[in-house]
Order: C-alpha cells, then structure tokens, then sequence
C-alpha cells in the first residue's frame, strides 16, 4: 500500500530537506537526504518522493533515526531533551528526472 492509498499527504510524510555540506556532497551522486516522520516507512517514503516531484523514479531509501541529543539547562540543574528525528536517504535511478530542492515559486 503506499501513502496516497493510506490517505497520508505525501508533505505529511516528507518534512524538510537536510541542509548541510554532506548531503550537498551527495546530491551529485543523486542522493537526497530528507527529514521525514518518524512513523513513515520505506515505501511511504518511495511513493511521497514520486508524488511531491512527478517525473522522479527513486531506487532507493536508507533511513536512520537520530536519537535527540541531551541538552543542560543554564540557570537550573536540570537537563532537556532535543526531539528524535528520523532521516531518509533517496537515491534517484540514473534515468530518472533531478529534484530541484531550491527552486522559486
């Protein structure tokens, strides 16, 4: 089953690009790395990607979950927590169209 027939929004399933100089690195190899919800599985994932960019046929989907990290409180002796993020890592078939993270609408 994939998302759309779960009745999930595929924008539900897919939060925010990952921004930082090692999936920059990544891109040139057609690999886009993606915040994603942490209940969101692999085919989920697969089918938001096809349908948020029409013409992008995904190979691939590693994810990983990042465990938040502790934080200290400044004026308490307390500590917080910063959120669990869960990652996914699309890689794009050879054949399949780029996705243009920055465009402007």
């Amino acid at each position: 089953m994939s998302a759309n027939q779960l009745g999930k929004d595929p924008r539900s399933v897919i939060l925010r690009p990952v921004v930082s100089e090692k999936s920059y690195g990544l891109l040139d190899q057609g690999v886009y790395t993606f915040e994603v919800a942490s209940d969101s599985s692999k085919p989920e994932i697969r089918d938001a990607v096809q349908a948020i960019w029409p013409g992008v046929k995904v190979q691939s989907v590693n994810t990983l979950n990042r465990k938040g990290k502790r934080m200290r409180n400044r004026r308490s002796p307390t500590f917080g927590r910063r959120s669990n993020i869960k990652r996914a890592l699309v890689t794009l078939s050879p054949d399949s169209a780029q996705i243009d993270l920055f465009e402007v609408k």
